[in-house]
């Protein structure tokens, strides 16, 4: 890894039968730990290990994943994950994403039960992870209950999860067809003008550097 400490997209194609569907999820790292947010669609172990070796970030030496949101796109490979690393990795979430990632009530949006998994680190609003510098937890409940966005304070870069897309560049709302409460989605937004953000990290829609703080005053406002 180039540097001590930092932070940077993992551009995944994790499309079935041929369909391209891109997503982009983050990698955080320091000299002790290498975290993985966000896992892709479930049998995409090998897919995640070959994107992060093209990035020169070392599969073997993760540490942590943390996990955005239960929505089956983020978290599908997080069984296989965690079974490959013989239940030595941490895994991170909100607390209010705790039940479902573990099983015990079915996930909102298909009403089918996750595979289990053990949630290690059970997070709140404005904890601030001893990661690659310093990494802030903003819990943006909308688009599932769960929700959170994490922000990268030495690189001023957010992770965004599902809160925000992007299109060639610019900053976007969430899907609404995919978002089953608007309102709360749209307001959570409004947490995030209060943090200096250079760089954005859209799960569906890649990198923003540009405008960023008035998009979102726009789109907040919506």
């Amino acid at each position: 890894m180039a540097a001590n400490a930092g932070v940077k997209p993992l551009k995944l194609d994790i499309g079935t039968k041929g369909d391209p569907f891109v997503v982009h999820a983050s990698v955080l790292w320091d000299e002790n730990e290498l975290v993985l947010v966000d896992t892709g669609l479930p049998g995409q172990l090998e897919l995640i290990r070959e994107a992060m070796e093209r990035e020169s970030l070392p599969f073997d030496k993760l540490t942590k994943i943390i996990i955005t949101h239960q929505d089956r796109d983020h978290i599908g490979s997080l069984p296989e994950l965690v079974q490959a690393f013989d239940g030595k990795i941490q895994v991170l979430a909100h607390e209010v994403g705790v039940p479902y990632l573990q099983g015990e009530i079915p996930l909102v949006k298909s009403g089918t039960f996750a595979k289990p998994v053990k949630v290690d680190v059970k997070l709140q609003d404005g904890v601030v992870l001893p990661i690659a510098g310093g990494v802030k937890v903003i819990f943006t409940p909308g688009h599932t209950p769960d929700h959170m966005c994490l922000y990268h304070e030495p690189s001023r870069t957010l992770i965004t999860g599902d809160a925000l897309t992007a299109d060639n560049g610019v900053l976007m709302p969430p899907n609404p067809k995919v978002t089953p409460d608007w309102e709360g989605a749209i307001h959570s937004l409004s947490k995030l003008l209060d943090y200096d953000i250079a760089t954005a990290i859209t799960y569906h829609g890649g990198v923003c550097t540009d405008n960023i703080r008035e998009r979102l005053t726009e789109i907040s406002a919506s």
